[in-house]
């Protein structure tokens, strides 16, 4: 793979672990240039095609994310059956539609069935299912769908709330527009109390969602 030495923030250890082929990336945003009536070769392009290749190999790096390594053992048995909530998770995402960003933050609850899971870990997940080309329904849904698997609660919620930059800055061009989206299993999905106890949680001093 090739090396390419800039002062940005993503490790040559995620470049190496990434599937994006740099050098297709550099080619095609040098066409996409080109496309776009601009000269690659001035001054403040010359490095564009080799910068926007590092970052999608960043910005797409949940792709090689593995789950049970992204956990590394932090389930531990409690003898606790309440309900454990995370909530206000800063998330960044690409739509997979525009390859423009949404942006936002997910709320997650569990009720614990004997195991819970370390706290670093949820915000984790998160951004493992973010790091891809995304729709917003689905990574919800595949959050929610992990965070089940791994551990086998009585319920999980999560609900994911988002500003969409294809929305904002082209089409309709509603600036204050946002998504929200949800997913339930279990308790949450069958007990209407529940369910409400959570969505009250996480609307108790939320602030509206800036860019």
């Amino acid at each position: 793979m090739e090396h390419i030495d800039f002062d940005d923030n993503i490790t040559e250890e995620t470049l190496q672990a990434s599937k994006v082929d740099l050098r297709a990336v550099q080619e095609a945003i040098r066409r996409l240039l080109s496309a776009f009536g601009e000269n690659p070769k001035r001054a403040g392009l010359r490095q564009t095609p080799q910068r926007v290749a590092r970052m999608y190999a960043e910005l797409l790096a949940g792709y090689q994310m593995d789950p049970l390594a992204l956990v590394n053992g932090a389930l531990f048995e409690v003898k606790y059956d309440e309900m454990v909530i995370v909530r206000d998770i800063e998330f960044y995402s690409m739509c997979e539609h525009h390859l423009l960003p949404f942006m936002g933050r997910v709320h997650v609850a569990y009720i614990p069935d004997g195991k819970v899971l370390g706290l670093s870990k949820i915000p984790r997940i998160v951004d493992m299912f973010a790091h891809r080309l995304q729709v917003q329904e689905r990574m919800t849904r595949q959050i929610a769908d992990l965070i089940r698997d791994l551990l086998k609660p009585q319920g999980v919620a999560v609900v994911v709330e988002a500003l969409h930059l294809c929305t904002m800055m082209r089409g309709v061009q509603k600036h204050n527009a946002r998504m929200t989206t949800s997913a339930m299993h279990g308790a949450f999905r069958s007990n209407l109390a529940t369910r409400q106890e959570f969505l009250d949680n996480i609307s108790r001093g939320a602030s509206p969602l800036q860019i």
